[in-house]
């Protein structure tokens, strides 16, 4: 029964990393036989064959079920006559709205979306601005509330890149099947409210959170960790700013700071606990009580409907529903008095969750979830239970910090070594303590409630914030090979399975391959370039044997996020790499130079080559390290020849009367007699001023992302590329690229990729010539552009 349910959270797992979903025919058929295994397999004479079939069976239906589950999803899809046209939407708002700096963000039910030809659940915001409308200010909305509006929608799209957050399967797991935005412009009726309120369980829980958020945030006023308590309270994380995010990752608290499955879990138990004693004192006064429930039962039921509570008000997300569903199960086991099958009450959880979410794979959270507890039921057998309390909390904190170090690893490569230190001290103050008066402080309008709970995150916040200064805080590592982590992952558990100590120590030996990996770099006169997905913007790496150069840094997106911290820094930590020989900001556009300054405060950097002006403050933030790049300057790393083209020396007599791409920094990278020229943001006029000699390129990132202003014919004849390589945004509003420049590439017989349909670019450079690879074809998953 356990390698049964195991394996039917598995199938339904196997299935996320396919890059097409199977036939309607093929579905029934792995359905039909998975039921066929699992029926014979109690029927099979031989004992030790009937645990693989079972198994196997499940695996077939849990396959068979997620593709079922995905096609449904997939099929409510934008088709494609509708994307980027203007049209009228009625329906209501299906979500807790968020505010930031430019207008609001919400989900949106449509009212009838077979009628307007849209997915029945997407996400809308309203900006107070956008490109060819006034400012306008935009409108409080509440949650519930039914509007009609203009929308200009499109599909689900996300950068693609290596070690990156994918955006298009957070959207697939919650049901949002379209993005856009309200439109509002001459041509175009004015949004209207139609109804103040929509009566429905979801638009009266996203109303009563709304309330809250309002009341503890005009409460706590501008207090520092106010976002904290709301993110306690109603499990709204948008108040946390990025730098408090910084902390507590490098402590290794991230998972406290929200309603999280610990903290529901918690709630649950100290309700079941409560409801136990006091049943079991009911017995003085109504005996019958206790003969028609008995205290567990009353218990269990208490403590699940207590977290029910708990999940509503945290807005019933996805990973709450995970610990409800969790909650559930251990619920069931209890009133049928499982009370000795802890396994195999973990994996019938594990299946319950995958039959109720098939996309509960694709999240982190399910993976550490279940891991750790998986791992508190080992050391608890292993402890026993005559174990001093202080040992067994030793131990519980061994394995959770030990046994989760490879799925930690995989998932995010960076471990907090303080994380153990942070947790002794958070975990019971945050989830004892802060949480509940949090909750309290939703439930009764008492100010000092949540000026207490904050005034305490204070004081963990002076605890948190020393440790993370500490140089150790965190060890970053490459992201491993799956092999190495599934190898390190069994000698985790192997280390914690009640063995003598000397077997124990065996599991280190299955860890150490794990931390001895570092990705293999290129060979020496070898280059590897890499051309991020940062949307409309621009970000390149280059490495060889011993040296990494960046090459422009992505847009900024908002005031929190930029390419920066969002692509270059996960792209470079899952590689492997801890400092930037070298960094070029090509000049100074917000869409090459947005996350300059993230990059620059976050890894050790060489210098910083830029036609910025000394006032500018990513200039000031290099200090030292900056330097101007100049036509003619040239170096060699590893064998690999680097050139800057432009600007030239007189360029910057008068630069600052130069347009912002005419000051552009053009380099070009030379291995094995084969180039890679990036021209950033040159027009026509630079091109023509570049001397042709030494243009000639066998890859050539666009100028100006292929606008209509660059690539002239004289500029393509002399680089002459065998492939060009467009940066752009998905549906960008510059329509880049130009049509006419696109055809032009073709004619000279150039291969044309595209970062948006593509995903990140990846260009090896060997003495055998240029190789180029689209994340989005060697990592295909059945979602992408779906």
């Amino acid at each position: 029964m356990r390698l049964a349910l195991i394996g039917f959270a598995l199938g339904t797992a196997l299935l996320q990393l396919q890059p097409t979903l199977p036939t309607e025919t093929s579905t029934i058929g792995l359905g039909a036989a998975g039921l066929a295994l699992l029926l014979g397999a109690a029927r099979v004479p031989l004992p030790w064959l009937r645990p693989a079939l079972s198994a196997g069976g499940a695996v077939l239906l849990g396959l068979a079920w997620a593709a079922l589950c995905a096609n449904a999803r997939l099929a409510d899809t934008l088709p494609d006559a509708s994307e980027g046209r203007d049209l009228v939407l009625a329906g209501t708002i299906a979500s807790l709205p968020q505010p930031f700096d430019r207008g609001v963000r919400f989900e949106f039910e449509v009212d009838d979306p077979t009628a307007a030809r849209v997915p029945r659940h997407i996400q809308v915001t309203w900006y107070s601005s956008y490109a060819g409308a006034p400012d306008r200010p935009v409108p409080i909305v509440h949650a519930g509330e039914r509007w009609k509006l203009v929308a200009r929608l499109r599909k689900p799209h996300g950068n693609a890149n290596p070690h990156g957050f994918d955006y298009e399967a957070w959207l697939l797991e919650r049901g949002i099947r379209a993005t856009g935005y309200v439109r509002i412009g001459r041509d175009n009726a004015a949004p209207e409210r139609l109804d103040a309120f929509t009566w429905s369980m979801q638009s009266v829980v996203d109303r009563m959170r709304e309330h809250i958020r309002a009341r503890l945030q005009s409460s706590l006023g501008d207090a520092p960790y106010g976002g904290v308590i709301v993110a306690l309270a109603i499990g709204d994380q948008r108040a946390i700013d990025n730098e408090q995010w910084q902390i507590f990752a490098r402590t290794g608290v991230s998972h406290l700071m929200s309603i999280s499955g610990l903290h529901v879990t918690m709630v649950a138990s100290l309700a079941g606990w409560l409801i136990f004693a006091l049943w079991r004192q009911s017995v003085r006064y109504t005996p019958r009580l206790l003969l028609m429930l008995p205290a567990p039962q009353a218990a269990a039921l208490g403590g699940f409907l207590t977290a029910l509570t708990y999940c509503l008000l945290a807005g019933f997300q996805v990973p709450a529903q995970r610990t409800l569903y969790m909650l559930g199960v251990a619920a069931w086991a209890i009133w049928r008095g499982w009370f000795g099958s802890a396994t195999r009450v973990l994996a019938l959880a594990l299946a319950v969750v995958a039959l109720l979410d098939p996309w509960a794979a694709l999240s982190a959270g399910f993976w550490l979830s279940f891991g750790a507890v998986a791992l508190l039921l080992l050391t608890g057998q292993a402890a026993g239970l005559r174990a001093h309390w202080l040992r067994t909390a030793l131990t519980a904190q061994a394995a959770i910090t030990i046994g989760l170090l490879p799925l930690t690893l995989v998932l995010f490569q960076q471990v907090s070594l303080v994380g153990p230190l942070a947790n002794a001290v958070a975990i019971p103050l945050v989830s004892l303590v802060i949480t509940p008066l949090a909750l309290a402080a939703a439930i009764f309008p008492i100010d000092a409630l949540a000026h207490l709970a904050h005034g305490l995150q204070q004081l963990l916040m002076i605890y948190l914030e020393w440790l993370g200064r500490l140089p150790f805080a965190v060890w970053q590592h490459a992201a491993p090979p799956w092999p190495l982590a599934a190898l390190a992952a069994v000698g985790a558990l192997w280390m914690f399975v009640p063995w003598w100590w000397s077997w124990r120590v065996l599991g280190l030996a299955w860890m150490l391959p794990l931390f001895l990996y570092t990705p293999p770099p290129p060979e020496a006169g070898d280059v590897r370039v890499t051309v991020l997905d940062v949307g409309q913007g621009l970000a390149v790496v280059a490495r060889t044997r011993e040296h990494t150069l960046l090459f422009d840094t992505g847009p900024a997106y908002s005031p929190e996020a930029d390419g920066g911290n969002r692509v270059v820094l996960p792209y470079l930590r899952g590689e492997g790499v801890e400092r930037l020989d070298g960094m070029v900001v090509s000049h100074d556009d917000s869409d090459h130079s947005g996350g300059a300054l993230s990059v620059l405060s976050a890894v050790p950097v060489g210098w910083m080559a830029s036609p910025l002006q000394a006032k500018n403050a990513i200039a000031q933030a290099a200090g030292a390290r900056a330097r101007r790049c100049i036509a003619g300057q040239a170096w060699e790393w590893d064998g690999v020849r680097f050139e800057f083209l432009h600007p030239a020396p007189e360029d910057y007599v008068h630069l600052s009367d130069l347009p912002d791409n005419a000051q552009s920094c053009v380099l070009k990278i030379t291995a094995h007699g084969h180039g890679v020229l990036l021209p950033a943001d040159i027009e026509r006029d630079v091109e023509a001023r570049l001397p042709a000699s030494a243009l000639k390129s066998e890859v050539l990132v666009a100028p100006h992302h292929g606008s209509q202003t660059s690539s002239s014919p004289r500029f393509i004849a002399a680089v002459a590329p065998a492939t060009v390589v467009f940066p752009v945004g998905y549906r960008n509003r510059f329509r880049h690229p130009a049509p006419e420049v696109v055809e032009r590439y073709r004619e000279s017989g150039a291969q044309l990729l595209r970062t948006d349909s593509g995903g990140a670019v990846m260009i090896d450079i060997d003495a055998g010539g240029a190789r180029t690879r689209l994340y989005r074809e060697t990592q295909a998953r059945y979602w992408y552009g779906r």
